[in-house]
């Protein structure tokens, strides 16, 4: 009976301790809520941790490899990419003020420099000689710059050329009002561009040859200021002196533009070029690539800029429908596209032109491969 009565004591001893064991836990326990949700919040942190080892791991082989692409080593090697453009021309400039190429190509160090130029010649010489790599401008240049054995690479065009993007003005009181008063004429216009063969072109639809009219070679900033103190009979224009809302109070009215000379052909007579010096096209075709993929987005980018400004102003004052629908036609299109046989055989018939009118030294071919470049690629993403 003692033996009982201990263990029992025992017993009771032990149950009591362990409760009070067990209260404390339980002071200790989470509801088991709480419990989940701090095992889920750790496995959530957990996982962020590898979650972002991986990510950095993915990154880092993605940039090394990137760092190892035809690209990334053609960037590396021109070190400088080196862009002219004539003032006015709105895919480089946009391309320019939106930086949509150092954008593209600031992971590989290139560095990238800008430069205006008065005219289109004096792009083209200024690769020739090594000044710039890359440019823009009117098509006509080019032949007189093939002609004098220039060193340049024809590598795209724009798809279209504003129908009344170049005109031939005249003061607002002059007697002039048809392109058969301009014989005898002081009428100014830049040498060798595209305002040159607008000016042959003009004359001939009225039986007037080239020697009828008295030419006075000047850049548009040089002949400004002399058409406005009324030196000239007439100018030959080009963007940006056109009758947009740039020039709303410029001085002159149009007698001709490049609608009326030209008709739907005008994108295909009057044309607008890139141009490339040989090594970038012969070396570095993933560059120029580049290049001309970020061209046609500014271009893209511009014409819905231009469509929705017509848009405004279309609500508030008179706008020729015309406008609007051509507008509305190519805001989605691409800017520009490759060179191909129509747009050569028309650049060889203005050639032609000019040889016949001894205006260049000899003809020239222009689909010769080492001055223009013929590819299917769209430049598009």
């Amino acid at each position: 009976m003692v033996l009982p009565l201990v263990f029992d004591g025992h017993a009771v001893a032990a149950s009591e301790s362990n409760n009070q064991i067990s209260t404390l836990i339980n002071q200790f326990k989470l509801p088991k809520s709480s419990t989940v949700q701090l095992i889920e919040t750790v496995g959530l942190f957990v996982g962020g941790i590898i979650f972002c080892i991986v990510l950095d791991r993915w990154f880092s082989q993605r940039s090394a490899q990137s760092s190892s692409t035809p690209l990334a080593e053609q960037a590396r090697r021109l070190k400088q990419l080196k862009i002219g453009y004539p003032e006015g021309m709105t895919n480089l400039e946009v391309l320019r003020d939106q930086g949509l190429l150092e954008n593209r190509l600031r992971p590989y160090g290139l560095i990238i420099t800008w430069t205006s130029f008065l005219s289109a010649s004096a792009l083209i010489e200024a690769l020739s000689n090594g000044t710039i790599d890359f440019c823009g401008g009117g098509g006509t240049a080019s032949i007189f710059s093939q002609a004098a054995d220039h060193v340049f690479v024809r590598v795209a065009k724009e798809k279209y050329t504003a129908p009344k993007g170049q005109a031939i003005l005249v003061p607002e009181d002059s007697p002039i009002q048809t392109l058969a008063d301009l014989k005898g004429k002081k009428i100014a216009f830049d040498k060798g561009s595209s305002a040159h063969y607008i000016l042959v072109r003009s004359l001939a639809k009225v039986g007037l040859d080239f020697n009828d009219i008295e030419p006075v070679y000047l850049t548009q900033p040089e002949a400004l200021p002399r058409f406005r103190r009324g030196e000239l009979d007439a100018w030959v224009i080009w963007v940006p002196y056109t009758a947009t809302l740039a020039r709303s109070t410029y001085p002159g009215r149009s007698i001709t533009d490049l609608e009326s000379i030209f008709g739907d052909k005008a994108s295909v007579e009057v044309p607008t070029y890139y141009y490339a010096i040989p090594e970038l096209v012969r070396d570095y075709p993933d560059l120029l690539k580049v290049i001309l993929e970020e061209v046609n987005e500014a271009g893209t980018w511009a014409k819905r800029q231009e469509l929705e400004a017509v848009q405004r102003l279309a609500k508030h004052h008179e706008i020729d429908p015309y406008i609007v629908e051509l507008l509305q036609k190519h805001s989605g299109e691409r800017a520009i596209i490759p060179i191909d046989d129509q747009s050569l055989n028309a650049l060889q018939h203005q050639a032609n032109i000019f040889r016949d009118l001894n205006l260049i030294p000899e003809r020239v071919n222009v689909k010769d491969g080492t001055y223009s470049l013929q590819t299917k690629q769209n430049w598009t993403y």
